[in-house]
């Protein structure tokens, strides 16, 4: 994995796991990498990650019309 540093101001509370569970669940709704890389990029497993997704407010499901349109003919 590529590492990056990032610094941010002492009044931003938010600690490291929660913010990179911020980052990989806005890389996944844009769609930047796969679930099971951004599990890891948080720090935790695919089901973990899954499950914690929708306490962040962040959706498992696809907001592309395409993407919509192939579930319902698939579905």
């Amino acid at each position: 994995m590529k590492n990056s540093k990032l610094t941010l101001p002492e009044s931003f509370d938010v600690s490291e796991a929660e913010l990179k569970i911020l980052i990989a669940g806005e890389l996944y709704e844009r769609q930047k990498l796969s679930l099971s890389q951004l599990a890891q990029l948080a720090g935790m497993s695919t089901r973990g990650f899954i499950e914690i997704m929708g306490k962040y407010g962040f959706s498992l499901f696809s907001k592309s019309e395409d993407d919509l349109i192939s579930d319902i003919e698939n579905g």
